[in-house]
């Protein structure tokens, strides 16, 4: 549970709001889709500032056309419109493989052999593994490995993923924080989530470092998701830190559930906005049934 502030922190109004919607094609938008959306849209209108879209696209194993092509049409249908072009991620691979150069310049990136069969029976061993918000953490293997057995292994082609070394990160970065709208000012903690992946052989980059850099190139000022992305937002400030990069602010929006509680998934097909369209529901009855009342 994210701990709220008695009175929510607001943005100086002299500042430019510059907000983004960023969904993944990976299958079609859920009625939380819908909401995030509005939330960045809605809060860019108030203030007369830009809402953008952003394609994450990096997973080339999952993302396809057709989910790209209904997400634009879904949001055109709710009556969302953005500015700017969008940023598709599969488009600006050089701008993650320059911030990782960055940041291996820094010594705070390191080569990871392990496999996710390795790390589970290695973390299966440990009496106590260290553990983060969301389970069990990489329990750093290789992170003390030999520059020159990194160099062998790397030589030989072994697979590998560039991991951040979060405590080397911290002692770098010093004390720091991040602040959201709603729980107020937060002490940033790069090693909440660990060493975390930052890119592979083959990918030269993650969801985490590719959301950090997008936003700052983007000069995204406002960073509106749900509260399942809060204590990620350690890692990418960690980040921004380390990059030189101005901190946005963030808004930790309330997720949409089920009837069951749970969170919406993509896989749930039922729910999907193309579901509800094809099932005759208006624009109106979306908006309604999940909570907004104000979309002109």
């Amino acid at each position: 549970m994210i701990a709220r502030s008695a009175r929510p922190v607001t943005i100086a109004a002299a500042m430019t709001i510059v907000t983004r919607f960023a969904p993944s094609p990976t299958g079609f938008l859920h009625m939380g889709h819908a909401y995030s959306a509005f939330a960045g849209w809605h809060a860019a209108r108030m203030a007369g500032g830009l809402f953008l879209l952003r394609v994450e696209d990096i997973d080339t194993g999952r993302c396809r056309p057709h989910f790209e092509d209904a997400i634009y049409e879904d949001l055109a249908w709710l009556g969302l419109t953005w500015e700017r072009p969008v940023r598709r991620q599969s488009e600006h691979l050089p701008d993650y493989r320059a911030a990782l150069a960055a940041l291996e310049s820094l010594g705070v990136v390191y080569p990871c052999f392990c496999t996710r069969k390795a790390i589970q029976q290695e973390v299966a061993r440990m009496s106590r593994a260290p553990h983060g918000p969301d389970g069990a953490l990489y329990p750093g293997t290789c992170r003390n490995l030999p520059q020159a057995e990194r160099d062998q292994r790397i030589g030989d082609g072994n697979a590998y993923a560039l991991r951040l070394d979060s405590a080397r990160a911290a002692s770098v970065i010093g004390e720091a924080t991040w602040l959201d709208e709603l729980a107020g000012p937060q002490r940033v903690m790069p090693a909440l989530f660990g060493d975390v992946v930052l890119a592979r052989r083959d990918v030269p980059t993650s969801y985490h470092l590719s959301v950090t850099v997008d936003d700052h190139l983007q000069d995204i000022t406002l960073v509106t998701r749900g509260e399942d992305l809060f204590h990620a937002t350690h890692v990418h400030r960690t980040l921004q830190i380390l990059l030189g990069y101005k901190a946005p602010i963030y808004r930790h929006h309330r997720l949409i559930t089920d009837d069951a509680g749970q969170r919406l998934a993509k896989r749930s097909d039922a729910m999907s906005i193309r579901h509800h369209r094809a099932a005759g529901m208006a624009p109106g009855e979306i908006w309604s049934s999940i909570g907004v009342s104000d979309m002109p």
